[in-house]
């Protein structure tokens, strides 16, 4: 192979009409010197290339080039950067996808040559090959841009490439709940059933699954009919997780009304006659959901549990979460303002709670509507007396 120099580092091969630029990036850790070769069609671009190699090269703005591999990063940026400051439950998310979808794709690639096109088509192979929806698709999409953006911050990478794709669109689900008879059916049918707390706390308080599985009799005060939600109990894979709850707003105090008090009252005597009964086999853990030997319930199996009851008592379809949803929904019809829905869920922002529950503005812009036209009615004169007529 014969290169012809055609001016200060760029030369030309007349066989396989290229030019070859020769970019300089200084020394390693070691003293050696990193030199990087890249190729151009035209002189024009070669000699662009050059030039802007070197200006970032005086600015001390260059990415040295790196042998990393995707693998290799991802493991980086999840011992360095994700385990010591996000919660159990986001570790194992984060691993399962990159553990059983990331690295088996884009593994073995170089990070520096990891292109958007690379990753738009990781994205299609998630959704097309995989048959995992959009949104699934979208967390994978969240994980690489957040991994990247590290990256970019430690000059491993001079920009980063999942700002050059079409990230797969969020779709957010409607979300399930009943209306005064359901519930009602529902709350016939539980009666005496293990979950007859669980139903309560959750349609009557709009508590999370974590959050009830995290309730302990401390949290209650009968007298004072108060239940303060401030711990939660949730999984990572196989493993229980006890921690704090969501966020500041997560952390509040709710009245009880007569008949959750009751409900609680009458599991509060369960437990303290299971007590006498298993002796010194019983776990006082403080728990409010517990077996009758005092363990706590797993919070996957309160969710199955709860879809197997449904199904049997032939009731309409819904989830656990449900059971928030339609708290929520049956107080905006009973007048609460969205604002005062919020914090009783215990959403971060009264944004978070109208992007949730749509529906709720669906129907309450009606009559809001419908009151501004009542107005005009009353005081717009002949013209609109005569309209309504």
């Amino acid at each position: 192979m014969s290169r012809t120099r055609v001016e200060r580092n760029i030369s030309y091969d007349e066989e396989k009409k290229k030019y070859y630029v020769n970019l300089d990036f200084g020394r390693d850790a070691h003293g050696h010197q990193i030199k990087k070769t890249r190729t151009f069609a035209r002189l024009t671009d070669a000699r662009k290339a050059l030039r802007l190699h070197e200006v970032q090269r005086d600015f001390d703005t260059l990415t040295k080039p790196n042998d990393t591999t995707v693998a290799e990063w991802l493991n980086y940026w999840m011992d360095a950067v994700v385990r010591p400051n996000r919660a159990a439950t986001t570790v194992h998310g984060y691993n399962q996808m990159i553990v059983n979808h990331i690295i088996p794709q884009l593994g073995a690639i170089p990070l520096q040559s990891l292109s958007p096109q690379r990753i738009q088509q990781y994205y299609a192979y998630l959704c097309h090959d995989c048959g995992l929806s959009t949104n699934t698709a979208r967390k994978h999409h969240d994980l690489l841009r957040n991994a990247l953006r590290i990256a970019v911050m430690q000059d491993v990478l001079a920009r980063n490439p999942t700002d050059r794709v079409e990230p797969p669109k969020f779709k957010r689900p409607e979300p399930q709940f009943y209306d005064v008879a359901s519930l009602q059916r529902l709350l016939d049918a539980v009666e005496g059933d293990k979950l007859e707390p669980v139903v309560y706390l959750a349609g009557y308080l709009g508590l999370r699954r974590e959050e009830m599985c995290g309730l302990r009799w401390k949290d209650i005060d009968f007298q004072g009919k108060t239940l303060c939600v401030h711990r939660a109990r949730t999984m990572a894979g196989s493993q229980v997780i006890e921690k704090d709850t969501k966020n500041r707003s997560s952390t509040r105090l709710l009245h009880m009304p007569e008949e959750v008090v009751r409900v609680l009252q009458a599991e509060r005597r369960r437990q303290r006659e299971n007590r006498l009964l298993f002796g010194k086999e019983y776990q006082d853990t403080g728990y409010v959901l517990t077996w009758p030997n005092g363990v706590p319930y797993l919070p996957n199996y309160l969710t199955e549990t709860f879809s197997t009851f449904i199904r049997r008592n032939h009731l309409p379809k819904l989830t656990l979460h449900g059971l928030r949803h339609t708290f929520a929904t049956l107080a905006n019809y009973s007048g609460a303002t969205i604002y005062n829905i919020s914090r009783s869920l215990g959403h971060s922002t009264v944004a978070t709670t109208s992007m949730i529950y749509t529906h709720l503005l669906d129907t309450t812009h009606e009559q809001t509507i419908e009151a501004v036209a009542q107005s005009l009615r009353q005081g717009g004169g002949r013209k609109a007396r005569k309209q309504v007529k």
